[in-house]
């Protein structure tokens, strides 16, 4: 993977779901400068696991992605581990959440939540 394409923003997608919910959860917060921050941790049951946040303010080196109003921020430490992905929101017997859906986990727990590479 060369630079250029490490800093691809088109390589994360988001999908109608998700943009639909963050929309949903802005509102329901009335502060439209809200940004949905997805982030890689250490830990979970596979090594790695996905965070999700909420900020008002990007930092200067996010990775920021657009669609339909909605904004994504991913700092540059995730972004690699991230390119490729597409987020999603479920609603199912496990829950309501924002998911990952990521070709470069290996494997992935039960829950969807950590991975590993």
């Amino acid at each position: 993977m060369t630079v250029a394409e490490a800093f691809d923003p088109n390589a994360i997608t988001l999908s109608d779901r998700a943009v639909n919910k963050v929309r949903e959860l802005v509102s329901e917060e009335e502060n439209t400068a809200l940004k949905l921050r997805v982030f890689i941790t250490g830990g979970g049951c596979s090594g790695f696991q996905y965070g999700f946040s909420f900020d008002e303010d990007a930092a200067e080196d996010d990775t920021t992605i657009e669609r339909e109003g909605v904004t994504v921020l991913v700092d540059p430490m995730s972004f690699p581990y991230l390119a490729g992905s597409e987020v999603d929101y479920s609603e199912g017997l496990e829950g309501s959440r924002f998911i990952v859906n990521n070709p470069n986990a290996s494997t992935t727990c039960g829950c969807g939540a950590s991975f590993s590479v």
